[in-house]
């Protein structure tokens, strides 16, 4: 509604129709009570003065004469003076006239037909009539005589124009204290509208609204964690990436920043007074780099924003980019292989060794046959194939036997299982294998695949040394290794995040014959297995 109008226009308006809304409504209720109050007041003054006259000794014997008026006229006359009456009416039982402003009316009957009650019940009461004069208010009071029988009535009145008038001059002064109050009103809508905009930084209503949409998805898009705090430590800002980074459920209530992780190390620099550049951290066993920039309002610090960015993200994409390397070396070295096996056949046929030429050439066609028959025809998805093609020429290069069991049988995979993520599963499990059967008296890898029944598994055995009993549990923490090695126990901690992330789980020991043996169990269906 208005939508090309300024904040500072919307502030005036609004206070000033405010003010001149109520201001009216109370101009009208005021007038309506104080025409109550006044009219009430002139009415019980004329009672008074009714009463007064109707009890004068004078008034009373008047009507023992042959001409009352003689006597009642200046009576009222005097009274209607005195008391500021519009007019002091005297009249007998029969309503005609004794006494009257107008000495012209004086014999003719009342009007307004409201002396009954006096005349024939002898109350005193106050009426609002037209009388001759007008609309009026009067008092009215019945006459007796000594022997307190009715003979007359007295009408003390006022004109209804004379209380108007009285209101209207009142309400003179209550207008001019309105708009008063409606200078003092705009003047203070345009403080409180400048004082708005320095809030805002001069910025509209409609831009802000804008801004805080464009940042709600901004932070929503963003994979980096952020927190904003204010200088006491309040959270003011927290978006979904940086609750996953932290730990922290959807529905989980967070005010301070001392609440957002207990780790000590989390502690150590979630400060509002912090100020970090690309520092590294490690929360909820994932590696994440911090940077915090204060925020300053007017020269005075007032807060700082904290941004995360998970190294863990960053490192599995340049391992699964190095697996692709890696697949484009090992398929380089399998041709060179081939190339030399070329050059051995050429030089068994120059020499006229031709059986042992023809027996070198069914070997490799044989198990060429065999592994193809399997990977091509048995294994179905096009990622899964590259793996195990890469992995096939790494195992020649280093003299090891791979095999993919005969029984396997996988069709392409479901579209919740990604690229990267079956590469960190199986490059790593296939790479741990190969690892660990170099040292080993029988060098050999056996892989097997397949999606019979609602679950995916795969497995992979080695011949190596097997699994340490005792340390099972810890396989999976990130940095544990078996290997004496450092910069080892990545690898079995991304698989198990992977797995965690589809729904799935994983299977790891030692096998009867000797060696380790890792099954994954991974749902045909997104969201848990079965």
């Amino acid at each position: 509604m208005f939508p090309n109008v300024s904040m500072q226009t919307k502030i005036l308006g609004l206070v000033t129709g405010l003010i001149l809304f109520v201001s009216l409504l109370l101009t009208v209720f005021y007038s309506a009570m104080e025409y109550q109050r006044i009219e009430q007041e002139m009415g019980e003054k004329g009672l008074q003065m009714a009463q007064v006259v109707a009890k004068m000794p004078s008034v009373r014997s008047a009507f023992d004469e042959a001409h009352p008026e003689v006597v009642l006229q200046p009576v009222a006359t005097e009274v209607r003076i005195l008391s500021g009456a519009e007019y002091v009416v005297i009249g007998n039982t029969e309503s005609i006239r004794y006494a009257h402003p107008d000495p012209d009316k004086i014999g003719k009957k009342m009007i307004g037909g409201d002396n009954d009650r006096a005349l024939l019940g002898g109350e005193s009461y106050i009426s609002e009539a037209v009388g001759s004069l007008g609309p009026s208010v009067r008092g009215k009071a019945p006459i007796l005589d000594y022997e307190d029988n009715i003979v007359g009535v007295v009408s003390v009145g006022f004109m209804v124009e004379d209380i108007r008038s009285v209101i209207y001059e009142r309400l003179g002064k209550i207008i001019a204290l309105a708009l008063l109050i409606i200078v003092v009103g705009v003047i203070g809508g345009i403080r409180l509208a400048d004082s708005i905009r320095k809030d805002t930084m001069g910025l509209e209503p409609a831009e802000i609204a804008s801004l805080y949409t464009e940042r709600t998805a901004i932070l929503s898009s963003v994979h980096e964690g952020i927190i904003a705090v204010d200088k006491a430590g309040e959270v003011t800002l927290l978006n979904g990436s940086a609750r996953r980074l932290l730990g922290l459920s959807e529905k989980q209530d967070v005010s301070r920043l001392d609440e957002v992780h207990p780790d000590l190390e989390a502690q150590r620099f979630l400060r509002p007074d912090a100020r970090l550049s690309n520092e590294e951290a490690v929360i909820n066993d994932r590696h994440v780099i911090v940077n915090a920039v204060p925020v300053e309002r007017d020269g005075e610090p007032a807060g700082a924003v904290f941004s995360f960015r998970d190294k863990t993200e960053l490192k599995e994409l340049v391992d699964t980019l190095s697996e692709v390397r890696e697949y484009s070396d090992y398929l380089r070295a399998q041709t060179h292989e081939y190339t030399n096996k070329l050059y051995v056949i050429s030089g068994l046929m120059q020499l006229g060794n031709y059986n042992e030429a023809i027996e070198l050439i069914s070997d490799e066609l044989d198990t060429a046959r065999s592994q193809n028959r399997i990977l091509f025809t048995q294994i179905q998805d096009p990622t899964v194939q590259a793996i195990l093609m890469g992995k096939l020429g790494k195992a020649s290069e280093n003299k090891i036997q791979f095999n993919i069991d005969d029984n396997s049988e996988l069709g392409p995979l479901p579209g919740h299982i990604g690229i990267a993520q079956i590469v960190t599963i199986l490059g790593n499990l296939l790479d741990n294998a190969m690892e660990e059967v170099r040292s080993a008296e029988r060098q050999e890898v056996t892989f097997f695949a397949t999606d019979i029944g609602n679950e995916i598994i795969f497995e992979v055995a080695d011949s190596g040394g097997g699994l340490p009993e005792e340390e099972l549990e810890r396989l999976y923490e990130r940095g544990y290794s078996t290997k004496a090695s450092s910069g080892r126990g990545y690898g079995l901690s991304l698989v198990r995040e992977v797995v965690d992330e589809l729904g799935g789980y994983i299977e790891a020991h030692n096998s009867t014959g000797g060696g380790a043996v890792f099954t994954v169990f991974i749902p045909k269906q997104e969201g848990g297995v079965g």
